[in-house]
């Protein structure tokens, strides 16, 4: 890497970089999560009906998995043109597409009015979602980390890793105020939409703003030199990095399980196996979210000191381990709302923003600039596949299974946590063996 990527873009520019990069993935997330936290409390009787709960809840997260499977297409499709044409543009064009469908899901009819083709509709929706963030995460975090200087992109590739919190935060909060304010018949009625109807007004604002920012030097750097992949950048990331592929979505699986977990399933577990309030369990994961947005940051400036892999894979290995005692205190509560969000807040908030605020950085840097965005989307969304949009699933199937006993689901997420964390390990020995032969390649 040259001085002038390493210098990194003019403070101003960073700046405005980092804000638009940070409110844009916000709406994104925001978006993206409105509808997890809408399923198991929605959907599941408004388009999913059935005589059994369970199966009208299995049904709603099967459509918000679906979301996740559309995620690596998005990455694949946005991660090409943004090797080829610029990261800038291709924010722009998925926050637009997330827009319009989730504003589109808050007009969907009902299967009482309109049949089969309620969920139909819901479905597609939910597709164009994952589409549009499968190729939005990849660049916002790359306009970031391309343009700040290279000893401090732990931190900056961190800050839109914020919008992630964010917008967990302002989905909870949306729909937590929405069922405050309104009866349960209204909320189900129509109170609901408005939520989904708010994206509209949010995606113009973050679209003005990220069509106002310059593209990112390094990117702009291997464009005036030629230094791009040659034919499809997918190929070329697969030819070139085969095993860091693999690595790196297997170091991946401890975010998507544990947030699914705790910021979308813990929803269902506590409002239908433990009988708490729906604005209880709500406040507990908005509590923790926010939590997570200060903690994001400072673990992504702690990556820049020790390196990243010793922060993602502790991390990674507290999570996996704090599932049983998380989950114990929710059963032993006796309705302490405290117990239960600490619970909640202490493994969600500190211990998984230590993982999801190193992965960003610690991802681009093993990928060069010519496949880095194909790179990035590809690892991030393909494992989210499996790692986050089945896991809603897994884990209410696990629950039943266990008779209500969240045990098993423990287990399960202990396993994913000791995979990962070897997974990250394999990572950092990979990276100081290249760094022998080529350290002026490789950030420190």
């Amino acid at each position: 890497m040259d001085s002038t990527a390493s210098r990194g873009a003019p403070a101003h520019k960073l700046r405005k970089v980092v804000t638009s990069s940070t409110i844009g993935a916000m709406v994104e997330w925001y978006d993206f999560f409105l509808y997890g936290v809408v399923a198991g409390l929605v959907f599941n009787k408004l388009y999913f009906p059935s005589d059994d709960p369970v199966v009208g809840t299995l049904l709603a997260y099967a459509t918000f998995a679906a979301g996740f499977v559309a995620r690596p297409l998005g990455g694949v499709i946005f991660g090409h043109f943004g090797d080829t044409l610029g990261r800038k543009r291709m924010l722009v064009l998925t926050l637009m597409i997330m827009g319009v469908a989730t504003t589109a899901i808050g007009l969907i009819p009902t299967y009482d009015q309109i049949g089969v083709w309620a969920p139909i509709l819901l479905l597609v929706c939910r597709l164009a979602q994952g589409i549009g963030l499968g190729g939005e995460w990849g660049g916002a975090v790359l306009m970031t980390f391309e343009s700040a200087p290279s000893h401090r992109r732990g931190f900056f590739a961190s800050l839109p890793q914020t919008g992630m919190s964010l917008g967990l935060v302002l989905a909870s909060g949306v729909i937590a105020t929405l069922s405050l304010l309104l009866s349960d018949k209204d909320f189900l009625a129509w109170g609901w939409r408005v939520a989904f109807l708010l994206s509209a007004v949010m995606v113009g604002i973050g679209s003005y703003m990220r069509s106002h920012v310059d593209e990112s030097p390094e990117f702009a750097q291997a464009k005036t030199r030629g230094k791009q992949a040659q034919g499809l950048p997918f190929m070329a990331m697969l030819r070139r990095y085969p095993r860091v592929v693999l690595a790196c979505m297997g170091a991946r699986f401890i975010d998507g399980v544990f947030f699914n977990v705790f910021g979308v399933y813990s929803l269902s577990y506590l409002t239908q196996t433990l009988q708490l309030s729906r604005n209880h369990a709500l406040l507990g994961v908005l509590i923790g979210a926010a939590v997570m947005t200060f903690f994001i940051p400072l673990w992504g400036a702690v990556s820049d000191r020790v390196g990243r892999p010793l922060v993602y894979g502790t991390g990674a290995l507290l999570a996996g381990l704090s599932a049983f005692p998380a989950f114990w205190l929710m059963e032993h509560s006796n309705g302490n709302i405290a117990l239960v969000w600490a619970a909640i807040i202490i493994p969600f908030g500190i211990f998984h923003a230590a993982v999801f605020g190193t992965m960003s950085s610690m991802f681009s840097e093993v990928f060069d600039a010519s496949v880095r965005y194909t790179g990035i989307s590809f690892v991030y969304q393909f494992a989210g596949v499996f790692a986050g949009g089945l896991t809603p699933i897994i884990a209410t199937w696990l629950n039943a299974k266990a008779g209500g006993q969240p045990w098993y689901l423990c287990m399960y997420v202990l396993a994913i946590g000791l995979m990962s964390a070897a997974c990250t390990a394999w990572i950092a020995a990979h990276r100081a063996r290249a760094s022998a032969f080529t350290p002026a390649k490789l950030d420190a």
